[in-house]
């Protein structure tokens, strides 16, 4: 097994309230969990963190290491993050998770969190919605194709559970769950592809 000071988790996030936790979120799994963080946003998301968040994007690059990325590199571009042991998609919107189980790869973090499912490496989310998002159909057949393929959605009980429309509560968000259940992925049975 590699040693956990190596690791690394890609940390992914969508346009959702949560997504103003990062560095906090990303401080803890470099001191906690002990993970070399690679963070990774919809183009949305890191709209919001550039205007939004202390340091914008490159305050969690400046905290990570690596660049954060929100696009596709080009073709015949070298790869600037070392590959992921490990893939945190949290907070994953309606958008975000829909797209994923469809296979709609047009945001890079839902290409990568789509193949990653093919590479085997371990994945959790935790979905960001409103209630009235979840009461469409498309989400709880997206949550089931997901885990159907292995991805750990965190999802009902035990994990996120929506509030209604308007009335978003992000300090309610399960991070510390996320980052738990993430460690336990990376270090169980078949782990690592």
């Amino acid at each position: 097994m590699t040693s956990p000071r190596s690791r690394t988790l890609y940390l992914f996030a969508s346009a959702a309230p949560p997504v103003f936790d990062l560095g906090r979120v990303v401080e803890r799994a470099q001191g906690e969990g002990g993970w070399n963080v690679c963070v990774g946003l919809t183009p949305t998301a890191a709209r919001w963190i550039e205007a939004g968040l202390k340091g914008g994007l490159g305050g969690l690059e400046d905290l990570t290491g690596h660049p954060v990325r929100s696009e596709y590199k080009l073709p015949g571009e070298p790869d600037t993050w070392p590959p992921a042991d490990a893939i945190l998609f949290a907070p994953a919107t309606f958008n975000s998770l829909n797209s994923w189980a469809l296979g709609l790869t047009s945001s890079f973090v839902v290409g990568v969190a789509a193949e990653a499912i093919g590479k085997g490496i371990p994945t959790v989310t935790v979905p960001c919605v409103n209630a009235a998002y979840a009461r469409h159909r498309q989400f709880d057949r997206s949550v089931a194709e997901l885990r159907g393929q292995g991805v750990v959605v965190l999802y009902g009980e035990g994990g996120f559970i929506p509030n209604p429309a308007g009335s978003g509560v992000p300090e309610g968000y399960p991070w510390g769950l996320a980052l738990e259940v993430v460690k336990g992925v990376a270090d169980g049975p078949g782990a690592g592809g």
